[in-house]
């Protein structure tokens, strides 16, 4: 299904593999958009070394900047906007006094659930780009009223942005549903790193489709620990990087 869009396999590197292995890395894309480097709020980095040790990653990745994006979730990272921003300053001031010298903003991750819906009606949202709001789905059930929510968004001034689409399994039986959400004015943003499989063969067929249907608009790193950089540096030697590489992603359009 996949062979125009990736290449047919064959016995030993081609030519023009080898060279995307010499020369490749992810400067086609300026900056990433989704991750988690604030020590200690979330799941991601949890001390300050961990963020700077992430930070060298993605220079050495070739990012000209980011915008790292913790998580908002009730019931797990009752993070707000006081929260992300001290400890963006507590990161940047780390940065200087380790002479790394790289743009860091930060934004959030919401969870959409009855916390997400009363904020959205009492305070403003941190905004990945412009008015654009970074959210996402429990991966087990559809959220209840999604449609509603996100027009709620719309009417707020925000863009929903729809983190890691391919990896919300109730989604995989109705591939429309992703059509739809496009159709409603939503953005979707590929984990890059689920090209790889290492969310499962699932989700890697799911990418691949969405990438060959241009229905992404965002591609993140989703960059949580280490091993996510090494799985971000095992997918830049694979044929699916060049496809990255030519894809219209928006990400160049961000401003440090």
């Amino acid at each position: 299904m996949f062979s125009k869009l990736f290449g047919s396999k064959k016995s030993g590197p081609s030519s023009s593999a080898s060279s995307i292995d010499r020369n490749a890395n992810w400067s086609f894309l300026k900056n990433d958009m989704h991750s988690h480097l604030i020590p200690g709020i979330d799941d991601g980095a949890q001390t300050l070394e961990d963020s700077i040790a992430l930070i060298r990653e993605f220079q050495a990745l070739g990012f000209e900047g980011i915008t790292t994006t913790p998580h908002i979730k009730s019931d797990y990272y009752p993070n707000d906007a006081a929260i992300i921003n001290n400890g963006l300053q507590e990161l940047r001031k780390a940065l200087s006094e380790n002479n790394i010298h790289f743009p860091v903003k930060a934004a959030a991750e919401y969870y959409v659930d009855e916390r997400f819906v009363e904020m959205l009606e009492n305070e403003s949202l941190m905004t990945i780009n412009e008015n654009e709001v970074l959210i996402e789905f429990s991966f087990v059930f559809e959220p209840m009223r999604v449609h509603e929510i996100l027009f709620k968004m719309q009417t707020k001034g925000y863009k929903p942005v729809i983190a890691h689409p391919e990896r919300y399994n109730y989604y995989h039986i109705k591939y429309d549903a992703y059509r739809e959400l496009k159709d409603r004015g939503c953005l979707l943003q590929l984990n890059a790193i689920s090209l790889t499989g290492y969310y499962g063969r699932t989700v890697k067929d799911v990418a691949e489709r969405l990438l060959e249907d241009k229905l992404y608009d965002y591609c993140g790193s989703d960059m949580h620990h280490l091993r996510h950089a090494e799985t971000m540096r095992k997918l830049m030697r694979s044929k699916s990087f060049h496809t990255l590489h030519h894809y219209p992603f928006l990400n160049a359009r961000m401003t440090n």
